[in-house]
């Protein structure tokens, strides 16, 4: 069975249009996260023999995710945040837990279970205690995408020793949960807040892998190439918005709106390229040095975050003030496209990849086989 992506494709309008009348409220895409799950978007990332297609928990089928990513992107970049962070724990659970560990998970998709990753520490950060054959939690994760729907979270927390482990929380709706101190101007249908565990008592099984494996590398920095290609989808959604609207206004066949067209198709292709040789290099990874994968995909993501960059200009100064209309969905992805660019470390990020290759030349497109 192969995954559908022409009716993935042909629901973007309604992602598109539930994201936009939510947006006022902040409300959780409910009904798109829905048509998701039926489509077997949750599943997708599972192995094959656990009743997935493979996608992100392997080495194979890269593409096939980079593609469904993208396309969850293009109708709801919040949304697209919330199967990303999904993805992301199931990935983490077949990389360092158990063979029965990620068979439960699987059995939890497949009863309607969404995960999500919450690493963010806030006032009170995250401590794990274990006391009587149980593992005890106080403190708090912000920035918790799908605070009030997640029910299998996978943090890191730290130990009396100082070490970091993940554990895999069973979330119930009793959880304390709070917006972000002032709210966030995009992204508010992913529903990030504040989550609040403590009390909450753990059995010793919900430990995933060994201490420090959250940051081991290349794992912690090569992920963050599905972030990019949920990016690539918001991009190329506004960059076909600028077009689409331009040529209902009469306006595409000026010279200067020519340029602005052109120059954002440009921009769409590099951030296409890049998210794909970043997905690539992390495909191929087996025998390569994990520097070079790091190193690779942390520029990726630099050049992703300035071609979306390019385009949010490009779309304001090309639709003037029509992009800041709430009427207009333009304004909108504007606003959820640069909360979800906005990732952390970005300078840091661009030096270590430029201090990795200065020595040594980039891998190339046509090795990555």
């Amino acid at each position: 069975m192969t995954f559908p992506f022409e009716a993935l494709t042909a629901c973007g309008a309604e992602l598109e249009e539930e994201a936009s009348a939510n947006d006022a409220q902040a409300a959780f895409p409910s009904e798109g996260m829905g048509r998701l799950r039926e489509l077997g978007v949750l599943s997708a990332s599972l192995p094959h023999t656990l009743g997935g297609q493979g996608f992100g928990t392997g080495q194979q089928n890269i593409i096939g995710l980079l593609h469904l990513l993208r396309l969850v992107g293009q109708g709801s970049l919040a949304l697209g945040r919330i199967v990303e962070g999904h993805i992301n724990a199931i990935r983490l659970i077949a990389c360092y837990g158990t063979p029965d560990q990620l068979a439960r998970a699987a059995a939890d998709v497949h009863d309607g279970a969404l995960f999500g990753v919450w690493v963010t520490e806030g006032t009170t950060p995250l401590r794990m205690e274990q006391v009587d054959g149980t593992i005890r939690l106080r403190g708090e994760k912000i920035f918790a995408s799908g605070a009030r729907h997640v029910t299998r979270a996978l943090v890191t927390a730290r130990t009396h020793d100082e070490t970091t482990r993940m554990l895999l929380v069973t979330l119930d709706d009793g959880r304390d949960v709070s917006p972000v101190f002032g709210g966030l101007s995009g992204m508010r249908g992913a529903e990030t807040g504040r989550c609040d565990f403590g009390a909450m008592t753990l059995p010793p099984d919900a430990v995933i892998g060994q201490e420090g494996d959250y940051l081991r590398q290349p794992e912690f920095s090569a992920g963050a190439w599905r972030g990019m290609a949920v990016a690539l989808g918001g991009i190329e959604r506004l960059a076909t918005l600028l077009r689409l609207q331009l040529a209902e206004r009469g306006r595409a066949e000026s010279p200067a709106q020519q340029a602005r067209i052109g120059q954002a198709l440009i921009a769409t292709e590099t951030a296409y390229l890049w998210t794909r040789k970043a997905a690539l290099i992390v495909a191929t990874q087996d025998g390569r040095d994990a520097g070079d994968i790091v190193a690779t995909v942390n520029l990726a993501r630099i050049a992703v975050e300035r071609a979306g960059l390019d385009v949010i200009e490009l779309v304001q100064r090309g639709l003037g003030l029509s992009a800041f209309t709430r009427t207009n969905v333009a304004e909108r992805l504007i606003r959820d496209l640069a909360t979800y660019l906005r990732q952390p470390a970005p300078d840091e990020t661009l030096c270590e990849g430029a201090a990795w290759f200065t020595h040594r030349d980039l891998p190339r497109m046509e090795d990555m086989r």
